[in-house]
């Protein structure tokens, strides 16, 4: 897999699928690898060229010490298409990737070609509970956050039927390096979209998880309210929708991108 440089980091980076197929672009949440989307590369590589990377300080990428910010993480992607010779993408970002979708589609519209923003939202109110979460990973490992992670991302039935599926998301979350998660915690943390998703002007989905308690329904309410054009699918899944509810958001996916 090539490791791609981008502003003093080197990005590990992995496309497969057919040559000359359109690109989808899947950007991961804080806290996990590239991984996190092995459910869906069977169905994705039949209609499309699929580009992952491991964002900076998760995965196979350098965790150089923060902060970071939107602007770098956009950055970051930008240099993961230019480093793989990609013009122009779909993108489907869930959470922070998410975040980072937002960030592409206003201000590098002309290499977005539709964009999907997954269990996301435009602006966190709440900062306290950021900093909180970063004293506890400080003092106590990433491995202080796991479960209730896990409580946050699954809902209670999922947890109890695949509890395999969990566990590799919890060995993620747990490897991933306590300077990446804050960096691009912070970066989370002081985001404000809020003005620039009226921006985007590419064909967009909003997926939401029903019991998502952390980027809820309503905040993707607001995202689809003021992206134009934009249509807003809702799963019975809480936060890693792609996960707990795999096959219905490969469907929704590849429904939007036009290869079903």
């Amino acid at each position: 897999m090539p490791m791609i440089q981008s502003n003093g980091a080197r990005l590990n980076a992995q496309i497969e699928g057919p040559e000359g197929a359109p690109v989808l672009m899947l950007c991961n949440s804080l806290g996990t690898d590239l991984h996190m989307w092995d459910d869906q590369v069977g169905p994705l590589t039949g209609h499309f060229r699929l580009l992952r990377y491991d964002r900076r300080g998760h995965g196979k990428s350098d965790a150089p010490k923060g902060p970071y910010d939107m602007d770098m993480l956009g950055g970051d992607a930008l240099a993961v298409m230019d480093g793989m010779g990609v013009e122009k993408v779909h993108w489907c970002g869930l959470s922070m990737g998410g975040m980072v979708g937002m960030w592409l589609g206003g201000n590098a519209s002309h290499r977005i070609d539709r964009l999907v923003l997954s269990n996301t939202s435009s602006f966190v109110a709440d900062k306290q509970i950021w900093n909180q979460r970063f004293n506890t990973v400080r003092t106590g490992g990433m491995a202080a956050i796991a479960d209730g992670t896990m409580e946050r991302w699954f809902t209670k039935g999922f947890r109890e039927r695949a509890p395999q599926a969990v566990a590799r998301l919890r060995e993620m979350v747990i490897n991933t390096p306590v300077e990446g998660y804050i960096g691009c915690g912070e970066a989370v943390r002081d985001m404000d979209h809020r003005e620039l998703i009226r921006e985007i002007t590419a064909p967009t989905m909003i997926i939401a998880g029903r019991h998502d308690p952390g980027t809820t329904v309503t905040d993707a309410e607001y995202i689809r309210d003021r992206i134009t054009g934009s249509k807003l699918v809702v799963l019975d899944a809480a936060h890693i929708s792609n996960v707990e509810q795999a096959q219905a958001y490969t469907d929704a996916l590849l429904g939007f991108l036009g290869a079903k």
